[in-house]
């Protein structure tokens, strides 16, 4: 975990903070003050890294896509392997996190929010593990979407609450976890997916992370014998870019990049580009770019990717983006796809539809490069989930499946 840096005060600059109802505040207190407690306790640190190499299997390898270098004729494109994970992408690092904390603070239930399915699967694992009861909210349009992941959470014991109100997307899912929580806060824990919310939560999920950059740190100067030029990632939320980005920050020569969904354009309700587009704004308890309404509102937003559709970005991104520490770009649907394709047939490594986001964008600016130049991207997930959607669409003419020159 960052042991160095902890938002004491809830804000990243002007982002962050605390604003949620009265009653709710206390709550919030009482999960910082746990987490000052245990962050750098010993026996935390020890049971955190234990389930993290015994459970989840990590460290992650550091992986050189040879072909996919050659073909694109310039920097080197290395992917950080989350997708090796157990249960396939990143969101287990701050699930052992976060129900150790619960375990701790004698939390009975587990209650969280989930877009794609990779955060609600693996805190079902996780709350399964522990003995937990344990419920995910998720939006009907992403129940229906995603059900192997559905089916996945169901096995291991949850129960999934279709969220059914507005777009039926991760927002809602968020709004019904949220008042849920707050009806029983005493007996449960809400662990959160991304490194958004109100205070400490961004703080937390960006430290449990941040095994992710510090990984990729040590295993990009024992290959390359230096610090990679690029570090790209995809932003919904943003914890997988966080956790990334985070062992970087310091490091001036390393740029840092995210990359949200564009969708299907640029148009308001076609795309989720938060960073690229939006204006501050307070959401989900939190000040932070968000996507507005003619009325002030969240925005509808869209994307092909179950993971990226949300109106509001982590705290920590804004700042990063407003200091001019971290670029923030978008990809749209199609160069998403084409990513997914060009990965699996080049390389055979199914990426998950969010992570082709970022790989989409390394893929376009790899061939400007040279050939000393290193890209490092987080693949956060793999595309297994994915699979079922990209076949329907691909069978009702949305996309070709390709067949690339490898």
């Amino acid at each position: 975990m960052n042991k160095d840096c902890i938002c004491a005060d809830g804000f990243f600059g002007d982002f962050g903070g605390q604003y949620v109802p009265e009653q709710v505040i206390p709550i919030l207190n009482e999960l910082a003050e746990t987490y000052e407690k245990y962050r750098n306790d010993p026996e935390f640190i020890k049971d955190f890294d234990y389930y993290l190499s015994r459970y989840s299997g990590r460290q992650t390898p550091l992986y050189l896509c040879a072909n996919l270098t050659e073909k694109l004729g310039g920097a080197k494109i290395y992917l950080k392997r989350e997708d090796l994970n157990h249960l396939g992408a990143h969101k287990v690092n701050n699930t052992i996190g976060q129900i150790l904390l619960a375990k701790r603070m004698g939390k009975k239930k587990i209650i969280a929010e989930t877009g794609a399915g990779q955060h609600g699967v693996a805190t079902a694992a996780t709350a399964a593990l522990m003995g937990m009861e344990c419920t995910i909210y998720m939006g009907a349009v992403d129940v229906e979407r995603q059900k192997l992941n559905v089916f996945r959470m169901q096995m291991m014991g949850a129960k999934v609450v279709s969220a059914q109100s507005g777009q039926r997307t991760l927002k809602e899912a968020v709004d019904e976890a949220l008042a849920a929580w707050i009806e029983d806060a005493e007996n449960t824990f809400y662990l959160l997916g991304s490194a958004v919310g109100p205070h400490p939560y961004p703080t937390m999920v960006r430290d449990f992370q941040s095994v992710i950059g510090r990984e990729a740190r040590q295993q990009c100067l024992e290959t390359e014998g230096r610090l990679p030029d690029y570090c790209i990632a995809c932003v919904g939320g943003g914890s997988n870019a966080i956790g990334m980005f985070s062992d970087f920050v310091k490091d001036e020569s390393v740029k840092l990049v995210g990359v949200e969904p564009s969708g299907r354009g640029l148009e308001p309700g076609e795309h989720a580009a938060t960073l690229c587009l939006g204006e501050p704004g307070i959401m989900h308890g939190f000040n932070s770019y968000m996507l507005k309404d003619e009325d002030g509102e969240p925005a509808p937003v869209y994307s092909i990717s179950a993971g990226l559709d949300y109106p509001s970005v982590g705290p920590e991104h804004s700042y990063l983006k407003d200091l001019g520490r971290a670029e923030y770009v978008h990809a749209s649907d199609k160069e998403a796809v084409d990513a997914f394709f060009t990965l699996s047939q080049m390389e055979g490594i199914i990426p998950a539809l969010e992570s082709s986001h970022a790989l989409a964008h390394a893929m376009k600016i790899a061939p400007e490069l040279s050939k000393d130049s290193i890209i490092v991207v987080n693949l956060s997930g793999r595309g297994d989930k994915d699979v079922a959607q990209i076949e329907q669409m691909v069978a009702n003419g949305d996309f070709e499946l390709p067949r690339i020159n490898c």
